[in-house]
């Protein structure tokens, strides 16, 4: 069941807007029914849904699939373990993301008092 696989034998994917679930099978190299167990247990995998309840994938969720893939099955992560790494670099990345912001408001702030002077 837990086949290990390296994330660099999938396919590229392609520039799309949306993927179908089986396209997503395919591109991750995941049952279709791994990938609507996965979206109960981690909140931050939420395709569209349109009529009939068909999911839509986005780019961003084919990516997130592939590193819940990776953390899963390559570096013999738990559901609860996988979920926690998510959430850990989410984390760090909205405070890198907070820091450049300050860092650059800084820095405008700067540049806007040296043309003040000029």
């Amino acid at each position: 069941m837990l086949e290990p696989s390296n994330n660099n034998e999938l396919p590229v994917i392609p520039a799309k807007r949306y993927f179908t679930i089986g396209e997503v099978s395919e591109l991750c190299g995941v049952k279709p029914h791994v990938l609507r167990y996965w979206e109960q247990e981690f909140s931050q995998l939420s395709p569209i849904k349109r009529r009939g309840n068909r999911r839509y994938y986005q780019r961003e969720d084919v990516v997130l699939i592939r590193q819940i893939r990776s953390l899963l099955y390559e570096d013999g992560f738990t559901i609860g373990g996988a979920k926690q790494r998510l959430v850990e670099e989410s984390n760090a990345t909205n405070y890198d993301q907070h820091a450049m912001i300050h860092q650059l408001r800084e820095e405008l702030e700067e540049v806007l008092e040296i043309l003040r002077v000029d």
